[in-house]
Order: C-alpha cells, then structure tokens, then sequence
C-alpha cells in the first residue's frame, strides 16, 4: 500500500491539492519570515524560496513576489531589514489527480495583516 492510499484515502483530490498547497504556505512563510534581506538579496531570495516551496508534495508552482518599496528606505548601519509576511505576495499551485488549487499569501491593508486563504480551486 503506498502513501496515498494509507495516509489520503479519506479525502478528495479537491481536497489534497488545498491540503499540500497550505502546508506549503505555512512551510514557506514560518521558514523565511525573519531572513535578512535587502535590495542586493531580494531577487535571489524570491528565487530561493520558490526553488525550495516546489521541491514540496504536488505543488506545480511558485511565485514569491518581496515588496521592494518596504526595502528602500532601510534606516540601519547594517543596511538590510528582517524579512515579514506584511512584505510577501505569494502563490502556491498545487495539483493533484485532477484537481488544482491556488494558495495565496498577501498583505491586506483593510485587515493589516498578511492574510493566506485559497483563491481559486478546481
């Protein structure tokens, strides 16, 4: 008996496809949240964390998007800032049997806060 079928088997593909695409979420964001970085590293660290999200269980893609404006004006010796949600705009598409979900992470400015929450599923 493989995985699937031990482990899944009481779920839809619907299901497991929303299921890998927030573990995903979650894993990317309590791994990065708190990374330095600046405008010399942000472009690499995008890259980084989508390599590594799509490495992840049925996740088909990732797209991290730091918010540059947040980074412009850093006002510290050390010339970098500490990485946070209120920064992230991410999508994570999962896909599994015939089904395909869109996680998405953004800051929301009416709740101020860097809501994650399905949007779109098939």
């Amino acid at each position: 008996m493989d995985v699937d079928e031990k482990y899944f088997n009481n779920i839809s593909h619907r299901e497991r496809a929303i299921f890998e695409g927030g573990i995903t979420m979650g894993a990317l964001f309590h791994q990065f949240d708190g990374t330095p970085v600046n405008l010399k590293s942000v472009k690499s660290l995008e890259e980084a964390m989508e390599k590594a999200m799509e490495l992840q269980p049925c996740v088909d893609k990732v797209e991290v998007t730091i918010n540059r404006d947040m980074l412009q004006d850093i006002e510290n010796e050390y010339e970098y800032t500490s990485l946070n949600g209120n920064m992230l705009d991410v999508k994570v598409v999962s896909v599994f049997g015939d089904s395909k979900a869109v996680i998405r992470m953004k800051f929301m400015e009416e709740l101020d806060y860097p809501l994650m929450y399905v949007e779109e599923v098939d």
